[in-house]
């Protein structure tokens, strides 16, 4: 193991022309907090890759390539084990990339029906050596590693060199080439609402979260409109990921996971209310979000179910809530959100819990493994990516993750995103097909503008 390096680099004025320095190395990867939370993560040249299919897992190294069927959570946490270390930066090296939602059918036993797959693979992950982590608070920026891969030290000056010019790289004109479609359409959507409202009447679940996929053909580069996605629509869960297999574009609002020195805090999100341009509309609905008896109560179940989840890996007795029913507001919509907090037990480690919590309960819907039957009965497409978690796991075993909503990914010539929505006793069919269009509104009107192209 090498000694750790970090150099202190000039503070951004503009945090993705940094990721424009970078993004011609392979797997460049951006967590972005978009101006609202406190740190950047920038990395890029994995020394270990890992790509599912079907159950397969891909790992490439310097030495090759390996097929695996074992468990690909387990196959990245046996990966991280050697290369402990400690830093007080966020990420110094480790694991980035995503997990998708698909990987949780197996992990739940669920049976699996034949569907269109999604052209993503279900988990494509990086082991990075090195990360530029901006500090927003403080207004510094460094480029760190804990040299783990002996071929770091090597390309040092390179990328301080690359870092202290940053050029705009040329790229090629990202845009739709033919009309997003929506599956399911309204009647198959209204079809799939009141089977899902007959399975609660006869109290075979409490909530089933239900989703709709947009989807076009396109070409060109889509990082011009993550930039553009990232203006309309800051999150704090943001994220550009860039791989072979495709092009990973979030604005994510919501957190799923995080550990930092075994403490957990896990951030469910359910209960959405459409923002106004006129104040005082704006804020009746934030009221009327936070006075909802219906939300209040779908909220508190999945509480339920993430507490659950918690206290499979977290020492007995630390699992609390923190919060309930917080209002935060986004560019286009208002959130419910919740707070629950918990101790990991050794040797339960960060990928322990996120393998015992995927996916997360706010994009499944209670009890957690008869919604996602339902889900896999009555959706017409593979979830993909989404409802997954987007993550970083350090070296230092901490962690933070995403639930991969307000997503848009690009592969094989199609672009693809989803909203979707929790269907309880008290759910209207127009209301959840309108909450479905609020949660899409900021990707949609970017798609469906008069100048779609970036």
């Amino acid at each position: 193991m090498g000694v750790p390096l970090r150099t202190v680099i000039p503070y951004p004025a503009n945090v993705p022309a940094l990721f424009e320095a970078i993004s011609d190395l392979p797997w460049p990867v951006f967590l972005d907090s978009a101006g609202i939370g406190r740190y950047d993560i920038l990395a890029a040249s994995p020394f270990v890759t890992f790509v599912t299919h079907d159950g397969v897992t891909e790992i490439s190294d310097e030495h090759g390539k390996i097929l695996s069927e074992d468990d690909p959570f387990e196959l990245v946490r046996r990966r991280l084990l050697p290369y402990s270390s400690r830093s007080e930066l966020p990420f110094t090296g480790g694991a980035i990339g995503y997990f998708g939602y698909d990987l949780g059918l197996k992990l739940n036993r669920i049976a699996v029906l034949d569907k269109k797959a999604s052209g993503l693979p279900d988990l494509a992950i990086g082991i990075y050596d090195w990360a530029i982590v901006v500090d927003h608070e403080t207004r510094q920026a460094h480029l760190a590693s804990n040299c783990r891969d002996p071929h770091t030290r090597n390309m040092w000056e390179e990328l301080l060199e690359r870092l202290s010019k940053p050029k705009t790289a040329s790229r090629e004109t990202f845009r739709l080439t033919g009309k997003l479609e929506a599956a399911p359409e309204y009647p198959e959507y209204a079809l799939a609402f009141y089977k899902i409202k007959a399975y609660i009447d006869s109290g075979d679940c409490y909530q089933v979260n239900f989703a709709q996929r947009f989807e076009a053909p396109c070409v060109g580069d889509p990082w011009q409109l993550y930039l553009s996605s990232r203006t309309a629509n800051p999150a704090p869960f943001s994220a550009f990921l860039s791989n072979p297999h495709c092009r990973v574009l979030s604005a994510s609002p919501e957190r799923f996971l995080k550990v930092v020195a075994g403490h957990v805090e896990t951030k469910p999100i359910k209960g959405t209310r459409p923002r106004s341009e006129h104040p005082a509309t704006d804020a009746f609905l934030a009221q009327s979000l936070l006075e909802s008896e219906k939300d209040r109560a779908e909220n508190l179940m999945i509480v339920d179910l993430l507490r659950n989840d918690l206290g499979k890996v977290c020492e007995t007795g630390t699992v609390k809530v923190e919060a309930l029913f917080e209002i935060e507001s986004f560019a286009t919509v208002h959130h419910m959100v919740s707070t629950i907090s918990g101790r990991i037990m050794e040797p339960n480690d960060a990928l322990s819990l996120l393998r015992s919590a995927f996916p997360g309960g706010s994009v499944t819907g209670a009890p957690k493994i008869r919604a996602m039957q339902i889900i896999e009965a009555l959706e017409p497409f593979r979830r993909g990516l989404y409802c997954g978690a987007i993550a970083y796991v350090g070296f230092d075993g901490n962690m933070d993750s995403s639930i991969a909503i307000r997503t848009m990914a690009a592969a094989n010539g199609r672009l693809s995103l989803w909203a979707g929505g929790g269907i309880v006793a008290d759910s209207t069919l127009e209301a959840e097909y309108g909450e479905i269009r609020d949660k899409a509104k900021a990707m949609l009107r970017l798609l469906e503008s008069p100048h779609p192209s970036c």
